[in-house]
C-alpha cells in the first residue's frame, strides 16, 4: 500500500471514527439500536454541501449540518419517548423519511463541491500538501470531540444517560428522566454522525444521495473491533478503543483492496466488510472459549 493510499485510509478511518463515536452512545450507551444513522450521515453532507455552494462559510455550513442532523435523531426518539413507536422502528421510519428530504435539500442525486472552499482548504498551509492537511485537521476534530464526550458522560446528566441505558427501571427510580435521557443521546448520536457526513463531503469533494448505505454497518464494525482490541468498562478507554476500531477497520479495507495477490477490487468493500465484522464478532467469543479450556 503506498504513502498516498494509506493517507486517504486515515482520513476516512478518522471520519467514520466519529460516526462510531455516535454508534457507540446509541447503541452500546442507550441500548437504542438506531437504523438513522444511514439518514443523518447523508443529511449532514447535503446540508453542508448545499450551503457552501451557495455561498455560505463552510464553518457556518458544517455547524448547521451538525444541528440538522441532530434534529433527525431527535425526531426518532420523539417518536419512540412520545408516540410508543418501537425502538428500531422509529428509526427505519426516520432513516426512508431522510432520503427524500436529502433530496428535497440537495434538489438533484449530488452536490460536487470541487471548486468550492471547505474548512479543510481554509485551515490547510499553503506548505502543506493537502492529502496531509486533512487528516491532521480531522485529527484535532476527532481529539475535540472525543475529550468534550469523555468530559460529558462524567457529569450529572452524563451519568443519568448512561444509567438510562443500563438500567431504565432504576434509573426513574433514581429519580432521572429517562425520556430526556433518549431524546438528548440520541441527538447528540446523530450530531456527531452529521458533522462525519458533513466533514466527507468536504473531503470527498461533494455529497451524494446514496452515502450514506451502509455508515451503521462500518459503525459497528469500529466499535466491535475497537471492543476486542480494548476490552475496557472504563469510557475513557471505551471511546479511545472505537476511535482505533474505526482507523483500523478502514486500514484492513484498504490493505485488501489494494493487496494484488488477493486479487479483491472495489466492488468487494462490502464483502470485505462482512468479514472483517465476522471475525470482529467471532475473536471474544474464541478468547471466552479459551479461557474456560485454561481454567
Amino acid at each position: 500500500m503506498s504513502w498516498f493510499s494509506f493517507m486517504g485510509a486515515l482520513e476516512i478511518g478518522l471520519i467514520f471514527s466519529l460516526v462510531a463515536l455516535g454508534v457507540l452512545l446509541s447503541f452500546r450507551l442507550l441500548r437504542f439500536p438506531d437504523l438513522t444513522v444511514d439518514g443523518s450521515f447523508p443529511l449532514g453532507a447535503a446540508v453542508a454541501a448545499t450551503l457552501i455552494s451557495a455561498g455560505v462559510n463552510p464553518f457556518l455550513a458544517t455547524a448547521l449540518a451538525v444541528v440538522a442532523a441532530a434534529v433527525a435523531g431527535l425526531t426518532t426518539a420523539l417518536l419512540h419517548v412520545k408516540l410508543r413507536i418501537m425502538d428500531l422502528l422509529a428509526s427505519i421510519l426516520v432513516m426512508i423519511a431522510l432520503y427524500s428530504i436529502n433530496l428535497r435539500i440537495m434538489g438533484r442525486p449530488n452536490v460536487p463541491l470541487i471548486t468550492e472552499p471547505t474548512v479543510f482548504t481554509l485551515l490547510q498551509p499553503a506548505w502543506l500538501s493537502d492529502y496531509i492537511a486533512r487528516p491532521l485537521v480531522l485529527l484535532v476534530v476527532v481529539l475535540v470531540c472525543r475529550l468534550l464526550l469523555d468530559w460529558f458522560f462524567a457529569t450529572q446528566t452524563g451519568l443519568a444517560l448512561r444509567a438510562t441505558g443500563a438500567n431504565p427501571r432504576m434509573a426513574r427510580a433514581q429519580g432521572v428522566s429517562t425520556g430526556r435521557a433518549i431524546l438528548g443521546g440520541m441527538a447528540l448520536s446523530n450530531a456527531l454522525v452529521g458533522l462525519a457526513g458533513a466533514l466527507f463531503a468536504q473531503a470527498q469533494g461533494g455529497a451524494d444521495i446514496s452515502m450514506g448505505l451502509g455508515t451503521i454497518v462500518i459503525g459497528l464494525a469500529a466499535v466491535i473491533i475497537g471492543e476486542s482490541m480494548l476490552p475496557s468498562r472504563r469510557l475513557p478507554v471505551i471511546t479511545l478503543a472505537v476511535i482505533l476500531g474505526a482507523l483500523v477497520y478502514r486500514l484492513f479495507i484498504a490493505l485488501a483492496l489494494n493487496s494484488d495477490f488477493i486479487g479483491l477490487q472495489a466492488q468487494d468493500l462490502n464483502l470485505v466488510t462482512a468479514v472483517l465484522v465476522t471475525v470482529a464478532l467471532v475473536l471474544p467469543m474464541l478468547k471466552r472459549r479459551l479461557r474456560a479450556k485454561g481454567d
